[in-house]
């Protein structure tokens, strides 16, 4: 089935085209999930409730842009929004931060699990901003919209949250679960 007749039987809230559509997004979804929540659970059920939002809101989709990013985006707001509810996000400036130069060069790898699990000691408010601008790939002033901060303090969270990783990577502090 293509995107468009998997699209237009959504949109009749036909449930073969429901199911496909999940089948087809869910794994790659839940994982965008599970980067901004720290346990499967919480992912799940954002995954499930993002999927909700999803069926109820397809005759909105418009073809022009990407679907994949409309679905995409859709989960990263419901991710976010179950964030807010069980983890504070702590987005408040700290006067005792400072900032780690790098001392890792390009050949260090890591795992997609180990980033994971790295990602996920961070506290929620320097996760959220790191994933939406690294990895979501959203400007400043979008995160700062999504999460009701200024686009300083946007840049402030990345900025520790890519210090702490810096020290977490090259053994300089401790990783507290």
């Amino acid at each position: 089935m293509t995107e468009a007749e998997l699209i237009a039987g959504c949109q009749r809230a036909d449930t073969k085209a429901q199911k496909l559509l999940y089948e087809r997004f869910a794994p790659q979804m839940y994982g965008v999930c599970l980067r901004y929540l720290k346990n499967e659970m919480d992912a799940e059920e954002a995954l499930l409730n993002g999927f909700m939002k999803i069926y109820q809101y397809i005759g909105k989709f418009e073809a022009k842009g990407s679907f994949e990013g409309w679905v995409r985006r859709i989960m990263v707001n419901e991710a976010l929004g179950f964030l807010r509810k069980k983890e504070p996000l702590h987005l408040a400036i700290e006067d005792n931060h400072v900032q780690v130069a790098s001392t890792g060069g390009a050949d260090q790898e890591l795992a997609e699990n180990e980033l994971l699990e790295l990602l996920m000691t961070l506290p929620a408010g320097y996760r959220a901003v790191f994933n939406l601008y690294a990895i979501e790939g959203y400007a400043h002033k979008e995160i700062a919209d999504m999460l009701g901060i200024t686009e300083g303090t946007s840049k402030s969270q990345l900025s520790k949250a890519r210090a702490m990783l810096q020290r977490r990577l090259t053994g300089k502090e401790a990783i507290a679960v």
